[in-house]
Formats: structure tokens, C-alpha cells, sequence
């Protein structure tokens, strides 16, 4: 595609797509412009890039439409001194929005093809302000670090509040459980030291953290 051709599809895809969804934040709809969602998809799948559509990653893992990317950051409101968390980095264009919005990000991943190649493409961005790591934090991160926001772009069979405490106070934690056919996306604010609170934003269906909990996973 000609670089005008690009220009088009990205516009199409926030004005078609993005803002339908109700995602009206000026300053996320700036920066998914901004961000060239193109740089980040893999390569064969490189003119699904501005689609209406979950685009595979490997590992049975996507990288979510654009409209619910959307309506993620829209969600998480991030502010330019937040500290976020992002459990899943996947193709690094969530991190790079992340980042663009707040003060810094760390983002984890199971996958160390998923981290290295993510690293390699914000670095091409320019894009600094992020610390990526490989580990598998299905169940929580092993700290007691807190965070502004919590960005967890795979879904959680069993919400087992594995990153309730690391949200500071007033942080934000956007989330998808359940499992097929319905999973639910919701914010979770916490409120203070032993309260949160829980939003429904909508119905979708993206497939779950690696290794997340499964509801057959309990033995009684």
C-alpha cells in the first residue's frame, strides 16, 4: 500500500471502527492515530492491519481489534504521570499506546518471541519509557508493586483477583472473563486498601492468558 493508501485505512479504521464504539476520548483516538499500528502486525498478516478483526500472533494468542483497543485505553484513562501494567504484550502496539498516554509501562509476557520482537519495534518507535520482561504472571506478579493502571489484554477463565493489590489507590484495572460463548470486558477502580469497585463494559471474546485458571481447575 502507498503510504496515502495507509493514511486512508488508518482514518477509516478510527472513524468507522473506534469511534462507533463509543471510544470519544480525544487524546486515544490521537494516539492510535499516532502509533503506526502497521509496524507492529506480523508480516503476513500485514493487510488485516486497520481490519474490523482479531489479528493472530502465534500462540494462540491475537492482537485485539481496534475497537476494543479502544475501548481499553478509553477505559483505563490514563494520565501522562500514570504508571501502568500491562500483563500480556503481545505485539507491542498496546504497549506503545500505553506508553505514548502515561509516564511509563511495564509490560510482561510468557512468550519470548513475543518480548523480543515487541522490544525491537518500540525501539524502531523510539518509544522508551517501557520496561518489558518474559514471565508468566497468569496468577500475579510475585510483588507488591502497585500501578495507576492494569492493562491485561488476554482473558481470565476465573477472576481470582490475582492484580487487585497491586493497583495503587484510584487505579484502574481493565479485564475480560469468562469463557466462550459470552466473556465479559469490566473496569475494577480500587477504592481504597480493602475495597474496589466493578464496572461491565461490554461483551466480547478474545482467547485467554496463557496458562490463566480454568474453572475445572478447583477441586472441591
Amino acid at each position: 500500500m502507498k503510504q496515502t493508501e495507509i493514511e486512508q485505512a488508518r482514518f477509516n479504521m478510527i472513524e468507522q471502527q473506534v469511534r462507533p464504539w463509543d471510544v470519544l476520548d480525544q487524546h486515544v483516538l490521537d494516539t492510535m492515530k499516532t502509533i503506526p499500528r502497521e509496524h507492529f502486525v506480523p508480516e503476513r498478516y500485514r493487510s488485516l492491519a486497520f481490519a474490523d478483526t482479531n489479528i493472530p500472533l502465534g500462540h494462540e494468542q491475537v492482537m485485539m481489534a481496534p475497537k476494543l483497543e479502544g475501548r481499553l485505553l478509553q477505559a483505563l484513562a490514563i494520565a501522562p504521570g500514570d504508571r501502568i501494567l500491562e500483563i500480556g504484550t503481545g505485539s507491542g502496539y498496546l504497549t506503545a499506546c500505553l506508553a505514548t498516554l502515561g509516564r511509563h509501562v511495564t509490560s510482561v509476557d510468557i512468550m519470548p518471541d513475543f518480548t523480543a520482537a515487541a522490544g525491537e519495534k518500540l525501539q524502531q518507535e523510539k518509544i522508551g519509557n517501557i520496561s518489558l520482561y518474559t514471565a508468566d504472571v497468569a496468577n500475579g506478579i510475585g510483588s507488591d508493586e502497585r500501578f495507576d493502571a492494569i492493562a491485561v489484554t488476554g482473558s481470565l477463565p476465573v477472576l481470582q483477583q490475582q492484580y487487585h493489590n497491586n493497583l495503587a489507590i484510584g487505579g484502574r484495572l481493565f479485564l475480560i472473563t469468562g469463557e466462550l460463548p459470552i466473556m465479559e470486558a469490566c473496569l475494577i477502580t480500587r477504592v481504597d486498601e480493602h475495597n474496589w469497585s466493578r464496572e461491565s463494559l461490554l461483551e466480547t471474546c478474545i482467547p485467554p492468558l496463557l496458562n490463566a485458571a480454568r474453572a475445572q481447575d478447583f477441586i472441591f
